[in-house]
């Protein structure tokens, strides 16, 4: 991808989104993620594993709620760019009128789901150019293209660790679960701080002047649903929620955390 003049992409420092994207198999990053990918890669090779059991576990979570409790509206806060399986083409997958309503204020993660996240023609996708540091402004936003009177799944996949305070975290999870109605769920995932490759591998990439990324001590993240009725499994490793078969034999094991919570 050549950077147009007079871009607001910034290509001079790594760009998290673009890396997830490298490490998924993607095309749309530069020549700065991709160092920056490789050399976390090699103090940490597992975090390859995690940005899988991550998407693989969104996409499970996505069939779950459309399917086994018939969830038709989804905002997904903090989108990243867009892979294989987005929320809309799951959830679609199963039911084909879903709306799907995608916040990111990122303006190349914004120009990317313009151009590439397409609704079928029984549902809806939009999108919404809002920061999740601004919950309120996210419902906001949102209840002008959602039925905050319906059941939504609001998802917050691999995105809390850019809040440096674990205080503003939980006031974004329980503002965006506060405006919700009964029989809402809220689904997510997030790293530990638990691997010490992990840890030294974050902050080699957090150095680098990227937007830093942090990872959390299990007991906060489990916090995180409070008030919460949890969906079996609860709060577990993102590979070990629902496991599906897998072909390709056992799959590696990740430190990071997941959880499906229902808002009674």
């Amino acid at each position: 991808m050549a950077e147009e003049a007079g871009s607001i992409i910034d290509t001079s420092v790594p760009h998290s989104a673009r890396i997830w994207n490298y490490w998924l198999g993607g095309k749309d990053n530069y020549p700065v993620d991709r160092e920056a990918g490789d050399q976390y890669l090699q103090v940490y090779p597992g975090i390859a594993d995690i940005a899988r059991a991550g998407r693989n576990f969104l996409a499970r979570a996505v069939r779950y709620l459309a399917g086994e409790q018939g969830i038709r509206q989804f905002l997904d806060v903090g989108t990243g760019l867009p892979t294989v399986d987005n929320t809309h083409e799951v959830a679609q997958r199963v039911a084909p009128d879903s709306h799907i309503v995608y916040v990111d204020n990122d303006p190349l993660v914004l120009s990317h789901a313009h151009a590439l996240l397409t609704s079928r023609p029984e549902g809806e996708t939009s999108y919404i150019e809002a920061d999740m540091r601004d919950p309120e402004q996210v419902l906001r936003m949102a209840r002008e293209k959602l039925d905050f009177d319906r059941p939504i799944a609001v998802m917050l996949m691999g995105v809390l660790g850019h809040i440096d305070s674990y205080d503003d975290v939980l006031h974004i999870i329980r503002t965006l679960a506060g405006g919700l109605s009964s029989g809402s769920f809220l689904a997510l995932y997030d790293d530990t701080d638990t691997d010490e490759a992990h840890n030294e591998a974050q902050q080699q990439y957090d150095d680098t002047g990227a937007v830093p990324y942090r990872l959390r001590p299990p007991g906060q993240i489990t916090a995180y649903f409070d008030g919460l009725e949890l969906v079996e499994p609860g709060v577990t490793a993102c590979e070990k929620w629902r496991p599906e078969p897998n072909p390709f034999g056992d799959t590696p094991a990740t430190s990071t955390l997941c959880g499906v919570a229902r808002k009674p």
